[in-house]
């Protein structure tokens, strides 16, 4: 019998097969024997609402009148964001908007330049 590795996520030891992948009953990460889990193929892809993918320091430009909350200002449809930088969360652009300061943008409404 095929002695199978334990989840590089949980560490559980009740990983089994399914093709040619491996998964976990605890986490349900899912991995293939050829990959190494320490290569960071975990990581987080953010893409734009075009389907585009993002990468910090992208610039970007908003494509829906944006509403911020606790004020009466609008981020309007165009206005161009440079140099931004992916967090995790909801909100998953961090960004600095001229006019408006420090703002926290969702990918869905931005498109990549």
């Amino acid at each position: 019998m095929l002695e199978l590795p334990n989840c590089p996520k949980c560490n559980s030891a009740y990983t089994y097969e399914d093709g040619n992948l491996l998964i976990c009953p605890e986490c349900a990460h899912e991995w293939s024997l050829e990959s190494d889990p320490a290569d960071g193929d975990d990581k987080k892809v953010v893409k734009d609402a075009n389907g585009n993918i993002l990468n910090d320091g992208d610039s970007v430009s908003v494509i829906k009148d944006l509403k911020v909350k606790g004020s009466s200002l609008v981020v309007k449809i165009g206005t161009k964001v440079k140099n931004i930088r992916l967090v995790d969360g909801d909100h998953d652009i961090d960004c600095k908007i001229d006019g408006f300061g420090e703002m926290k943008l969702k990918s869905e409404f931005v498109k990549k330049i």
